[in-house]
């Protein structure tokens, strides 16, 4: 009992958390003042939880390569209004649409849930208040 207790630990010890590519310290102080871009929306994709930390969940918006969340971190993006598609790709595919407005800033969780192989995802368009908390929680990660 003691020895699968103690194989258990060290297999356990062994899983980290995800390491994605984190982005510039300047860029994430910056996108933490929340400034809304004049002309075009910006967009955050956030992961401010610490559950499903050893997977790593690629982001696509608009088909193109966003980049990848870990636990703890977000994706930022200015894009111009009209409509655009996040897909965030784990153990599922989960999309969300938004209809960009100029001025505008969204908010994106980015949901980890239990899966059968690995972490599943689910995407939720969430207000000002609660967007802004899990940005303010988590570390840019780099955006391509």
């Amino acid at each position: 009992m003691k020895r699968l207790l103690l194989a258990t630990f060290f297999a356990l010890s062994l899983v980290g958390c995800a390491s994605v590519n984190m982005g510039d310290p300047k860029q994430d102080a910056a996108a933490k003042t929340f400034k809304a871009p004049q002309g075009n929306a910006g967009i955050y994709v956030y992961r401010n939880e610490t559950m499903g930390a050893a997977a790593k969940m690629h982001v696509d918006l608009d088909g193109r390569t966003l980049g990848e969340t870990g636990a703890k971190t977000y994706l930022y993006k200015e894009v111009t209004p009209g409509k655009h598609t996040i897909t965030s790709k784990a153990e599922n595919t989960d999309s969300l649409e938004i209809d960009a407005k100029p001025g505008v800033l969204y908010y994106i969780w980015q949901e980890v849930k239990m899966g059968i192989m690995s972490a599943r995802t689910k995407l939720h368009l969430v207000d000002e208040a609660t967007g802004k908390k899990g940005v303010l929680e988590s570390n840019l990660a780099e955006t391509k």
